[in-house]
């Protein structure tokens, strides 16, 4: 088994495990229930991946062993992204709400080893009788403390009746619970605890006094951030939508992320975000968890926390790992800050700088996976047709029918004229750039 994991995780491109994840494979290679606490980007994916890993039967290819449940979609996708670069051959079902329940279904029926789903599809497979979850030996919810925020508990113990034949749970979580449901039958749980206050990260929180108009004062202090990467947290959609039109007006290229954009939407707008098409995303609370976005460098709180917790989350998405950030709360004489926000003890002072655009931009292309697209196609596509340069393309992502490609912002004008009318592998496809 030492050997699995070492081939899985040079696979995924690590060279050791993280203090977190050597702990989690031994505490459930010895038959513990387990519960880890700890913030997005600790390694906790691939601590509870490698140690459900390290006790699957890898020899039975006829019955579901492993149920990991998530909150969200994109969650789910993350998770199923991170268990494939294991490269462990063991086939893997995702399903999630905005993806068609035929093609679910239909994978389905090809019995997989690991399911991973949000609890509202998966109960609704089993209503349908789409699945038999009788084999199950492994109980996983990511962000656990998520689940039960959304009002998940009654999916959840539909889930888990069907799992008539567990062995171990684990449960995973950015907050520290009290108490749990009762279908749940842990068993004397051990507790890996590694969520840290904010004065035992490396966060820096600062006030921004604005003296006149909100929208300005953070228009300015965007542009102060150069090309680092930002978060600019609201509470509502609508908020989130008419402050990107204003920053958009501004010149300043934002991306966006909340709940009333569509799967294809969002998923596209963490891309951009990602692949550094975008430095600043503007979102409501749903982006403060569960999203793997790498070096967030500076958090802004345009509109208040509603919670405490809100507020935790939200400081949550930098300094993380041993990485430094910035928090900041944008005060006026008119905005009262909430009692569970402590009044700034150091405050910011925006400095004057030229708008830096963002290095890449990102080109959709009308094909992917299940048009037989990969990288390798489409850097080919660019350096031989296009004419860049390795380092002039950036990120790539390939989705099932679609693919996003950052290319150098000064060249994609002169890319888009060469390649015209040209093929990716003998297909006409729809190339352009990304809405």
């Amino acid at each position: 088994m030492k050997k699995i994991i070492s081939n899985a995780l040079h696979s995924a491109g690590f060279d050791q495990l993280l203090e977190i994840q050597q702990e989690s494979i031994t505490q459930f290679s010895e038959g513990n229930d387990l519960i880890v606490l700890s913030k997005t980007g600790s390694g906790k994916t691939l601590a509870f991946l490698l140690s459900m890993l390290h006790e699957l039967d890898t020899t039975d290819n006829d019955s579901v062993q492993t149920v990991i449940l998530s909150p969200t979609r994109e969650l789910c996708l993350q998770i199923e992204k991170v268990f494939k670069s294991l490269k462990t051959g063991l086939k893997v079902t995702t399903c999630y709400g905005g993806h068609p329940m035929r093609t679910e279904k239909n994978s389905l029926r090809e019995t997989p080893t690991l399911i991973i789903a949000t609890p509202g599809r998966l109960s609704d497979h089993i209503r349908r009788e789409h699945v038999d979850l009788s084999s199950v030996k492994y109980f996983i919810v990511d962000e656990f403390d998520k689940c039960l925020e959304f009002g998940f508990s009654d999916e959840m113990q539909t889930i888990y009746d069907e799992c008539s034949h567990l062995k171990q749970h684990l449960l995973t979580s950015a907050t520290r619970i009290e108490s749990y449901p009762d279908f749940l039958q842990l068993r004397k749980p051990v507790t890996i605890d590694r969520i840290k206050n904010d004065t035992e990260l490396n966060l820096k929180e600062f006030g921004v006094q604005s003296e006149g108009d909100l929208h300005v004062t953070l228009e300015q202090l965007i542009i102060s951030f150069g090309r680092e990467r930002n978060m600019v947290f609201v509470n509502y959609r609508e908020v989130c939508d008419d402050l990107v039109d204003f920053l958009s007006e501004c010149g300043i290229v934002c991306a966006v992320y909340h709940g009333g954009l569509d799967q294809e939407t969002r998923e596209r707008e963490l891309i951009k975000f990602t692949n550094g098409s975008a430095n600043t995303i503007v979102c409501t609370d749903l982006g403060s968890r569960g999203l793997d976005i790498p070096e967030v460098k500076h958090v802004v709180h345009f509109q208040y926390p509603s919670s405490l917790e809100a507020f935790t989350h939200r400081k949550g998405r930098t300094a993380r790992m041993d990485a430094s950030g910035c928090s900041y709360l944008i005060t006026s004489e008119d905005r009262q800050l909430p009692e569970y926000i402590m009044e700034p003890q150091e405050f910011y002072t925006i400095k004057p700088r030229v708008i830096e655009p963002p290095v890449y931009e990102t080109i959709y292309i009308s094909g992917g996976k299940k048009e037989k697209i990969g990288k390798i196609d489409i850097v080919g596509f660019f350096s031989k047709i296009g004419g860049l340069k390795g380092k002039e393309i950036g990120l790539i992502e390939v989705k099932d029918h679609s693919s996003y490609v950052a290319i150098q912002r000064n060249k994609v004008g002169q890319v888009l004229r060469k390649i015209k009318g040209e093929k990716i592998k003998g297909k006409r496809m729809r190339i352009a750039r990304s809405k």
